[in-house]
């Protein structure tokens, strides 16, 4: 007499229909913690205005906030494309520039023991004390804004991207070496690959400081764009107009970083991404 187990089917039949399920479901819950927690801020912001113990050039209500964006004076579009032309153009000549001279360094030990520690010395250097020179240099306008976004993005992406560089296993170049592999083969089949969570986590950090630089290059040497006109607003305490100002800028950096974001879901697998979301 035979005993014949009682069949219960495969196990992973039912994780394998499940798990994308229970992906999305999580995926929701999470965006939508993250519309609530906004909405409650801005619930927030109408509730201490509606009480009218502050004056509305103190803080202005988020119904008078939206309106300044109807007045054609503030030439919102112009204005914010200036802004949006700064930060991005500075932004990825940073990410060319920071990946390019990595590489650099990478190949070339002599190179990377003269220049890199000088880098390092010349990224301690506060970069608006260099305003100033940078308005002699390239005078007032979106080129100086333009190479502000750029020098503050781009040490963070160099010395990041030289690190990702050098993690490779020392053992694994050598034996592509071995095996005859030209300089140009171990870049893009072994450094490049393993490099790209350190690249992105550094293109992550860098697009937060891009919106950063612009905004202080159009402070000190500019005669357009969002940073130019809070200025221009502040002498007559148009805060709502500052407000919006804020937020457009804000939402030109939760863009840059939203898509350098889908980029790194893209090329980086999951497990090896390294966080360098802002807290």
């Amino acid at each position: 007499m035979s005993i014949v187990p009682p069949t219960t089917g495969d196990p992973r039949v039912g994780a394998t229909t499940s798990a994308p399920q229970t992906d999305y479901g999580a995926a929701f819950r999470r965006y939508a913690t993250i519309a609530g927690v906004h909405l409650a801020v801005v619930a927030i912001w109408y509730a201490i205005t509606a009480t009218g113990y502050l004056k509305p050039f103190i803080l202005p209500s988020p119904l008078a906030t939206l309106e300044t964006l109807f007045h054609p004076r503030y030439r919102w579009l112009d204005n914010a494309a200036v802004t949006a032309t700064e930060i991005f153009v500075g932004y990825w000549l940073a990410v060319v520039a920071g990946v390019m001279l990595a590489l650099l360094f990478s190949w070339f030990r002599t190179v990377h023991a003269i220049f890199f520690p000088l880098l390092v010395t010349i990224s301690m250097v506060p970069k608006v004390a260099l305003g100033p020179l940078f308005v002699v240099w390239f005078g007032y306008g979106i080129t100086t804004n333009i190479f502000f976004a750029f020098i503050i993005s781009f040490f963070p992406i160099l010395i990041t991207t030289a690190r990702g560089l050098r993690e490779v296993e020392p053992d694994l170049l050598d034996l592509v070496r071995a095996l005859k592999g030209t300089r140009w083969q171990i870049f893009t089949k072994i450094q490049f690959p393993g490099a790209l969570p350190y690249i992105f986590s550094a293109m992550k950090v860098g697009a937060i400081l891009a919106v950063a630089g612009a905004i202080v290059g159009e402070f000190i040497a500019s005669s357009s764009g969002l940073g130019y006109l809070m200025i221009q607003v502040q002498t007559t305490l148009d805060t709502a107009a500052m407000f919006m100002a804020v937020i457009l800028l804000t939402l030109l950096g939760i863009s840059l970083f939203g898509f350098v974001l889908l980029l790194e879901r893209i090329f980086v697998v999951k497990d090896a991404r390294l966080d360098a979301n802002p807290s």
